[in-house]
């Protein structure tokens, strides 16, 4: 690219009924260092019924760079090809409503994508809480036990990686390998960052570009989260023939081997050892980083510990559905059921 410093990045925000979170998202934008002359703005909305337009609207009187796209569909891979389609940018940053960005995200983002492999970057992320329910699930998706070599999560080494979140594009990949895939309700990002990197292309994850994110504030939201991640993930698998990352099949194995443990121990007692062993480990784990995360302090250590269960038990049934629908019923009655719950 030529004249970086004045290619027009273009900023893509899915969003649905986030009257608490889209100003602060909004404003976090017109205040990037990269200059708001240089930035346009879609909120592709997915026909949001509380105060949401509302604000966006006020923000677009105020900036013209800020658009809003109806999206009718109001699924997530709907609302960013829609927002790509109609931007102009050089450069294109999918970003959530519920997140905010650093001051220097767009600048850095634009200096690290001058490399001519580097067709995505992202930063880390660093999680929100407003209550003690919400610091646990935050703590818990910060920590290598809760999501494994998820980098961009508590990473803070530049490297390369299988994907990123709020990830800035060049305009040139989506042309190169497609847009996202409108079927897949979760795991749109992380099946698009898989083609790019099927494709020759590299994603970099560059830690000093840093988004912040506000957690779901309950473990009922929670695990209905890491259930849709863990269901699509399968059709993404499915769609490509291999998952894109061992981690991936992790929360399978444990459901599968305490499912394995439960039916089994009363008839063997090598199984019986395996599986006490197994139980005694993943609680010594979850116990010594929940107390890592909290300094010691042990009255604030069990929500985070129920956070991992949340967060490995909710995605490996997910996946174990996704199995069954999509490779054994190939049926289309739970992804209709999976697609309604995630609006």
């Amino acid at each position: 690219m030529n004249g970086e410093e004045n290619v027009k990045v273009s900023v893509v925000i899915p969003c649905r009924n986030e009257e608490k979170y889209i100003g602060k998202c909004l404003q976090s934008i017109i205040d990037q260092s990269y200059g708001m002359e240089n930035i346009e703005i879609f909120v592709c909305d997915g026909c949001s019924n509380d105060s949401t337009l509302d604000i966006i609207s006020e923000y677009s009187l105020k900036y013209p760079q800020i658009k809003l796209v109806i999206n009718e569909k109001r699924v997530a891979p709907t609302a960013m090809n829609l927002g790509i389609k109609a931007a102009v940018g050089g450069i294109i940053v999918i970003f959530g409503a519920h997140a905010y960005m650093d001051k220097d995200y767009i600048k850095i983002c634009i200096e690290k994508l001058k490399s001519e492999d580097i067709a995505c970057v992202g930063g880390r992320i660093i999680n929100i809480s407003e209550d003690s329910t919400a610091e646990a699930i935050s703590l818990a998706m910060a920590s290598p036990f809760g999501v494994g070599n998820a980098l961009f999560r508590f990473s803070n080494v530049e490297q390369l990686v299988d994907t990123v979140a709020f990830g800035a594009y060049k305009r040139s990949i989506f042309d190169e390998i497609g847009y996202f895939d409108e079927e897949l309700v979760r795991n749109q990002d992380d099946e698009l960052n898989f083609r790019i990197t099927k494709s020759g292309n590299k994603i970099l994850l560059a830690p000093d570009i840093i988004s912040h994110y506000y957690t779901r504030g309950s473990f009922s939201k929670l695990w209905t989260q890491y259930f849709q991640y863990g269901f699509w993930k399968v059709r993404v698998i499915q769609k490509h023939k291999k998952p894109s990352a061992v981690r991936h099949l992790v929360p399978l194995l444990f459901v599968l081997s305490l499912m394995g443990g439960t039916l089994l121990s009363p008839f063997s007692k090598i199984v019986r050892y395996l599986f006490s062993t197994e139980i005694l480990l993943y609680l010594a784990g979850a116990i010594t980083f929940a107390l890592k995360a909290y300094s010691g302090k042990v009255k604030n250590a069990p929500k985070m510990i129920l956070s991992f269960l949340i967060l490995h038990l909710s995605y490996g049934i997910g996946f174990l559905e996704g199995l069954i629908v999509f490779y054994v019923l190939k049926s289309n009655k739970s992804v209709e059921k999976n697609t309604k719950s995630s609006r």
